[in-house]
């Protein structure tokens, strides 16, 4: 199937989602802008099997229409054969990285005390720690920032990998083409240096928080909990801080890069390289907008009818998103959400653009 490459930090302030207008990214962490890439490409494969009249792509097959219900309505699959493989060059945030990021720290001592409250946000918000408080581990933290930077609500990569092995690598909008079953991740490769085998099995396996979801055996449309294997390499990213030479120091880039087989973006700042927030040109062909365009004018241009069609016929992303099509999916979060991930408070406000194929 080949390989998707990216690298990227930072994340929109909550303060600015609602101006977003599903054409800026709310989290261009790496891991994030990974996973949103793999989805458009499986949407613009979908798209030229659709296109070309092709059996098959390397990646994806069609599903006979004869096994398509209301709940595995899918037109396409991922390959049986096809396993998926997801490299970081660092720890991810959150959970998984709270022992590396104390190490790093000059004084490791934990913090006595919950930050101040931030103006605009409630308890709840406030109760999403970033980088701090060390003492409190196995929750749902949001991105890290420096404490001077606008508060976001955009939650950790641990948190959103963890949620992952449930939901499977796809996103909502994809599940209207692609059936979720072989889209989960088999193995997270990291640096050896970057693994802490107490804090991967405490955020992410049934040793840890995901005991209490032993239970939920029974979700439907294809999703099940698929705990990912976490494997070790001693190769480095050569550009990591822990490669640093004779006192280098190294700077974090504003840069987020995305790379497919198909094509490659830089971004700034949750759009395309060279355009302001506010432009609607600057916009990513992985940010909502783009991605939701995508999706509907594939459904489009199927030609038989299906429970997707229907679904497309939505007019704003927020109903889209919220379509009873999804209730499989959205049990399989709130289920998550309320058992392993308690204090996930979601990051609203970019829903009510118009979905104008």
């Amino acid at each position: 199937m080949g390989a998707l490459e990216c690298t990227g930090m930072k994340c929109l302030p909550a303060a600015k989602v609602a101006q977003a207008d599903g054409n800026i990214l709310h989290d261009w962490h790496a891991e994030t802008v990974a996973i949103r890439a793999f989805n458009r490409f499986l949407i613009q494969e979908c798209a030229a099997l659709v296109s070309d009249g092709l059996s098959s792509s390397k990646c994806l097959v069609p599903r006979s229409k004869d096994i398509q219900t209301t709940t595995d309505y899918q037109p396409f699959q991922i390959h049986e054969d096809v396993r998926i493989y997801m490299y970081c060059s660092e720890a991810p945030c959150g959970d998984a990285s709270m022992e590396l990021t104390m190490e790093a720290q000059q004084d490791a001592t934990p913090w006595s005390a919950r930050a101040q409250p931030i103006d605009g946000f409630d308890m709840e918000e406030m109760s999403l720690l970033g980088r701090g408080h060390f003492s409190e581990l196995g929750i749902v933290r949001r991105k890290p920032s420096r404490p001077d930077a606008p508060a976001t609500l955009s939650k950790s990569c641990t948190d959103k990998l963890a949620l992952k092995q449930c939901t499977s690598l796809l996103i909502s909008l994809t599940t209207l083409l692609v059936h979720p079953r072989n889209a989960y991740i088999s193995s997270l490769i990291l640096p050896a240096s970057q693994h802490v085998p107490q804090a991967i099995s405490r955020a992410l396996s049934v040793l840890g928080r995901f005991d209490n979801l032993n239970s939920h055996r029974d979700w439907s449309g294809g999703y099940r909990f698929y705990p990912f294997r976490v494997e070790t390499t001693t190769r480095e990213f050569a550009f990591s801080r822990r490669g640093a030479k004779n006192g280098q120091r190294i700077v974090p880039s504003n840069l987020g890069l995305v790379w497919t087989p198909d094509w490659e973006e830089t971004l700034v700042g949750g759009v395309i390289q060279g355009r302001k927030q506010g432009d609607p040109r600057g916009a990513s062909k992985i940010c909502r907008r783009g991605m939701s365009k995508a999706v509907v004018e594939t459904i489009t241009a199927i030609e038989r009818t299906n429970f997707a069609k229907k679904t497309a016929k939505e007019g704003t992303y927020g109903m889209l998103k919220n379509a009873q099509t999804f209730e499989d999916r959205i049990r399989v979060k709130q289920d998550v959400r309320r058992e392993v991930l308690q204090g996930w408070v979601q990051n609203k406000g970019d829903e009510d653009f118009e979905l104008n194929v």
